[in-house]
């Protein structure tokens, strides 16, 4: 089957009509995601679909499997997500959502409202709200970094997933510096470009630093694909795994780490591989538990936890002074410390 962009768009307009004919709940369906620009890596590709519902809708998310590498991930939205739409000004995830979606399907009035009330003045893309959004994440990062600070102990896959997420948030309020927020199979590929359009090409290292990268090469992590593998598909099967672990989205991810591991920077499969091993090791144990343990100790994530994290504590703190200065250099107030 041969797949292109405009193959994909048209699965896309096409479903987004059955789901709507079908279901009256459904007032409004977009694109959003990859779609829109450059969506395939290493040959895999997924379809962003939004839906917004009239009520809160009983299943947040949805995989469809098109073929092995081409799957539609759906998300619905309640309707009153949106009923403040100027302060989707200052959230760095709906509102880039929002911002730029492809509209394929209206059944009420409500998405020029909005998206005009976003755009508004031209401000969104404005020095003020974009600091905004990037101190909400630096906020939402500084947070899972506090229910980190005081564990004790070798961390289990809870522990390890929260340390991502803490980073995931903080490269973000990076990357919001200077465009949308990005995502897991692109986030270690995207970040130079991001941080050296904020001046800031020292920031890759200490990522990649934070996550073990400097430790490893690429033929090792290489080498740990098939214990990935074998621990996705059988967390796939197992109840309460996080959603995203879904065997539609296993090629999605094998064939983007492998182009990765095949690209210049190979050590950027790192963040896909690590982030969906993780997943799926908070509901395994016995063999899968004892590989997904061995990678992230060559990675200085167990023994050596503690020190990554307080070297997150250090980059986070480097985050809230790069974001102080940008305030200051344009007239804006600096966000109160706290001390932590």
């Amino acid at each position: 089957m041969r797949v292109t962009r405009e193959s994909l768009l048209r699965i896309a307009k096409e479903t987004v009509q059955e789901r709507a004919y079908n279901d009256s709940d459904i007032v409004a369906a977009y694109l959003t995601g990859s779609l829109r620009a450059e969506p395939m890596l290493g040959g895999a590709a997924d379809i962003d679909l939004v839906f917004v519902h009239k009520s809160t809708p009983v299943k947040p998310r949805e995989f469809v499997k098109l073929t092995p590498d081409f799957h539609i991930d759906i998300s619905r939205r309640a309707k009153d997500e949106f009923k403040n739409p100027r302060e989707l000004r200052g959230d760095p995830w709906l509102g880039y959502e929002m911002y730029d979606p492809v509209l394929l399907y209206e059944r009420e009035k409500f998405f020029d409202f909005v998206q005009a009330s976003l755009r508004a003045g031209f401000e969104f893309e404005q020095p003020p709200l974009m600091l905004q959004r990037c101190r909400t994440l630096l906020s939402h990062g500084r947070g899972n970094w506090m229910d980190l600070s005081e564990f004790e102990g070798a961390p289990g896959p809870k522990e390890i997933r929260k340390y991502m997420k803490s980073l995931f948030h903080a490269v973000n309020a990076i990357a919001e510096l200077s465009g949308p927020p990005m995502w897991e199979r692109r986030l270690l590929l995207d970040l130079p470009v991001r941080a050296e359009a904020i001046q800031k090409p020292g920031l890759v290292a200490a990522v990649y630093g934070l996550i073990g990268a400097n430790r490893v090469d690429a033929e090792q992590v290489r080498g740990w694909l098939s214990d990935w593998k074998a621990a996705y598909r059988v967390a796939c099967e197992t109840p309460g795994v996080d959603a995203r672990i879904h065997p539609a989205r296993l090629n999605y991810y094998e064939k983007a780490i492998k182009a990765l591991l095949e690209g210049e920077t190979p050590l950027s499969a790192l963040w896909p591989l690590l982030h969906t091993w993780t997943f799926s090791s908070q509901a395994l144990g016995g063999d899968h538990l004892q590989f997904w343990q061995a990678a992230c100790n060559s990675l200085g994530l167990i023994e050596g936890f503690q020190d990554r994290v307080n070297g997150l504590d250090h980059f986070l703190d480097e985050l809230e002074i790069i974001f102080d200065e940008f305030a200051a250099g344009y007239g804006l107030d600096a966000e109160p410390s706290t001390g932590l």
